[in-house]
């Protein structure tokens, strides 16, 4: 694959923006600790944006090693 074909499949690739870090930014207190109270009341989002990282993180790893092969 020429390099400008790739240039051109990743600039098609849409933006993602992960809700875990939006979510960690919202339950952490003023000293960037994990206030309890605030996860335990949002455990489940949590755990499903975790799972949605997870799979970002697993599909991004397989683009790349398309990339390199």
């Amino acid at each position: 694959m020429e390099a400008k074909e790739l240039v051109k499949i990743l600039e098609e690739v849409p933006e993602f923006n992960l809700r875990l870090i939006q979510i960690t930014r919202e339950i952490t207190d003023d000293t960037g600790a994990i206030d309890a109270q605030k996860m335990s009341f949002r455990r489940k989002e949590v755990e499903e944006a975790a799972s949605e990282a997870e799979a970002y993180v697993k599909t991004t790893k397989e683009a790349i090693q398309c990339l390199i092969n």
